[in-house]
C-alpha cells in the first residue's frame, strides 16, 4: 500500500493514481498531512493547521 512521503500515512491505490504522476508510486502530501496542501500541481505550506 502507498505511504505519503510527507507524513507516512497510508494512501489508497486510488488516491495515489489520481493525484500523482504515471511514474511516481507514492504522493507527495496526502489529506492528512497536518502542514502541507496540494495546491494544484504544486506543494505549499498550510496557513493554519487542519487538525
Amino acid at each position: 500500500m502507498p505511504k505519503c512521503q510527507n507524513c507516512g500515512e497510508h494512501v489508497t491505490e486510488r488516491y495515489t493514481r489520481v493525484f500523482t504522476p504515471n511514474d511516481i508510486d507514492e504522493p507527495r502530501v496526502c489529506p492528512q498531512c497536518p502542514d502541507k496542501l496540494r495546491d494544484g500541481a504544486d506543494i505549499r505550506e498550510a496557513k493554519s493547521t487542519r487538525r
